[in-house]
């Protein structure tokens, strides 16, 4: 990067839509030497999720922790998932800031680094706020000698409009998916596998399909409001309406919390509702409204890898209400205790409606065989259809996951049709429209079993009003995409036995 005889980058000023760049007036010896709450927590659950935590858990401990309500838990919270979904973006912008480009930078100072990048390109933080609080971050967790580079840094990045910056790391590479995934932040393998999954799911054409791959993409970078379930059967519509929650029409038990902590509810807090994404539950009453043969009573049901519990929680009260049973069943045991917390108000209004097990799911089918008349493998993936909700995801995963997990989809599918009854049906389901770990994992198990057959789950995908959802593909498998139905990316396929 060419910089000027004062030692800043050069190219154009103009065209920035923010205005001319407003400096601190401070030297960094007169600035804050600790970090604001909001920012210091932000920082806090960044060097979490480092070390392996997940956002959406780390976050509201994090916040409740400080003590921040309102305007700075909403900044806290911006900073942060606005942070992790840009930080492939924000790296390359911070790889050509630095002196020499592309030189070394500490892991603590880079997500530090991260952090002022976004409040200057992609937050309402005047530049001198933005920098000042950056480097007090810096001198607080690091040293005196890291918040004078993280000053000079930000200061260059401060030199360009986010769209100059983009000009400049896009011509980089020449390759169009390259470029896509610097501009929107993914990693370029996503980006081939979500392109390739868009055609493969018959929701695009060739023609059209990198017009949609944008949209997904930047569905991918936009905050999603909280999405939660009321468990039928609890009263806890009524509550949910007085917190502010409104009906959300893509599912008949999805609610939207506009802002705020649904944590804070007594409601959620008591298991009658819970945070989960509307995708989610139109998959666990699609497998509760499919009609199955046999005349056994109660129907017994199955959630194979139930951990850590939402859609058990949904089920289990369709159940109740049905006069049903379930088992949810676990392999680890601290992700059952979670189950079991989760269906606690369940549980407490219909006793012995459900059970919580610790079991290897792929010995089920042996242990338990033609046992269940309904059957949910929510099975283990990279978790690729919930980038908006689990931005450090996309940073995480590889190719290489999808080898691991392969063998283990497969196996848990062959295990459920086993446990199921004749006349029964099975519902598999992955977070992730990733063609491994969808269509191929399906057509695979297929092959060995002709007494299966694949059956239209499409209609079963009901939206509050009772219409089925439109653009989940041509069938017999359903896709949902966050840029379509404002879900995660949920694939289902209904398999019906003998």
């Amino acid at each position: 990067m060419a910089d000027d005889q004062r030692g800043r980058p050069s190219g154009s000023r103009s065209g920035r839509g923010r205005g001319p760049r407003q400096r601190s007036a401070q030297a960094p010896a007169q600035r804050a030497r600790r970090g604001d709450p909001a920012r210091d927590t932000a920082y806090a659950v960044m060097r979490a999720v480092a070390d392996g935590g997940y956002a959406n858990l780390v976050l509201p401990k994090a916040l409740r922790t400080a003590g921040l309500h309102g305007r700075d838990a909403g900044f806290a919270t911006e900073l942060t998932y606005g942070t992790l979904r840009m930080q492939g973006l924000y790296d390359a912008m911070l790889d050509a800031a630095v002196d020499p480009p592309g030189r070394s930078i500490d892991p603590t100072v880079r997500d530090i680094l991260r952090l002022g990048a976004h409040q200057l390109l992609a937050m309402r933080v005047p530049d001198h706020a933005a920098v000042s609080a950056t480097v007090a971050l810096a001198r607080q967790h690091v040293g005196t000698g890291a918040g004078g580079f993280v000053n000079a840094v930000l200061r260059r990045v401060s030199e360009r409009s986010r769209q100059e910056w983009l000009e400049l790391v896009e011509a980089s590479t020449t390759d169009p998916v390259e470029r896509l995934a610097l501009t929107h932040s993914h990693p370029a393998w996503i980006v081939r596998a979500l392109r390739a999954a868009l055609i493969g799911h018959g929701s695009s054409t060739a023609e059209s399909v990198d017009t949609d791959l944008v949209a997904l993409l930047e569905e991918h970078n936009r905050a999603a409001a909280p999405a939660l379930v009321a468990r039928p059967g609890l009263g806890a519509e009524v509550e949910l309406e007085r917190a502010g929650a409104t009906p959300d029409e893509t599912a008949p038990t999805a609610w939207v919390m506009p802002s705020g902590d649904p944590g804070g509810l007594a409601v959620v807090r008591d298991g009658r509702a819970a945070v989960q994404d509307a995708g989610s539950q139109l998959l666990a009453l699609a497998l509760a409204s499919v009609p199955v043969d046999g005349d056994a009573e109660p129907e017994s049901w199955l959630d194979l890898c139930a951990g850590p519990g939402g859609k058990a929680g949904l089920l289990g009260a369709v159940a109740a209400q049905r006069g049903a049973t379930l088992r949810a069943n676990e392999v680890q045991p601290h992700r059952a205790d979670l189950v079991r917390n989760t269906l606690a108000a369940v549980r407490h209004a219909h006793p012995g409606t459900v059970t919580v097990t610790v079991d290897d799911g792929r010995e089920v089918g042996e242990s338990d065989r033609g046992h269940y008349q309904r059957v949910l493998v929510d099975a283990p993936c990279t978790g690729l259809g919930a980038l908006r909700r689990r931005p450090e995801a996309r940073w995480r995963r590889t190719p290489k996951d999808l080898a691991e997990l392969g063998p283990l989809q497969r196996d848990l599918l062959a295990s459920a049709i086993e446990a199921t009854a004749t006349g029964g049906v099975v519902l598999y389901s992955t977070c992730s429209p990733h063609l491994a770990e969808t269509q191929f994992v399906v057509q695979d198990v297929l092959r060995t079993r002709p007494d299966v057959t694949l059956e239209d789950v499409r209609p079963l995908l009901l939206d509050r009003a009772g219409t089925p959802l439109p653009d989940t593909g041509p069938g017999p498998t359903a896709q949902l995409w966050p840029h379509r139905h404002g879900t995660d990316g949920m694939f289902l396929a209904l398999l019906r036995v003998g």
